[in-house]
């Protein structure tokens, strides 16, 4: 009994304490709304994927460097973690298409098709947000 009692005075002068001596930082003066996630922020580079060495689809195969980059707000917590748990997925889908075409395929195909296709998988994939440019800082085909 002694226990609720001391509780019960810790918990309601907490509460006094809270109400009349209160710490929390004070709100925004005037029109100033809240940040929206999505653009707080400056925006990011994305480069978790890395570098990527892909074999071709050649009976001798011939060897793509990768490294593919996107811009991304980081203060979309929700986003950033989705991109953070699919990582594995997006290397995936890079290699798969990538690997289905032979060198001399890659060498006629536009750089800017790629992009493309990848970002369309890439979107298809992910259900928290969207990236809206894949950049290619690495495109060699050895």
């Amino acid at each position: 009994m002694v226990c609720l009692v001391t509780l019960g005075i810790i918990i309601i002068g907490g509460t006094v304490y809270g109400v009349f001596f209160n710490t929390a930082p004070a709100r925004p003066a005037g029109n100033e709304q809240p940040p929206d996630l999505r653009g707080s922020g400056p925006e990011q580079t994305f480069t978790g994927i890395g570098r990527l060495r892909i074999p071709t689809a050649d009976p001798q195969p011939g060897t793509v460097i990768l490294f593919v980059s996107f811009m991304y707000y980081p203060g979309d917590r929700a986003f950033s973690e989705e991109l953070t748990l699919r990582l594995g997925y997006l290397r995936t889908i890079i290699r798969d298409y990538i690997g289905s075409f032979t060198a001399a395929e890659l060498q006629r195909l536009d750089e800017e098709h790629i992009r493309t296709e990848l970002l369309r998988r890439f979107n298809g994939l992910l259900r928290l947000g969207r990236i809206e440019t894949l950049f290619f800082s690495d495109f060699m085909i050895i």
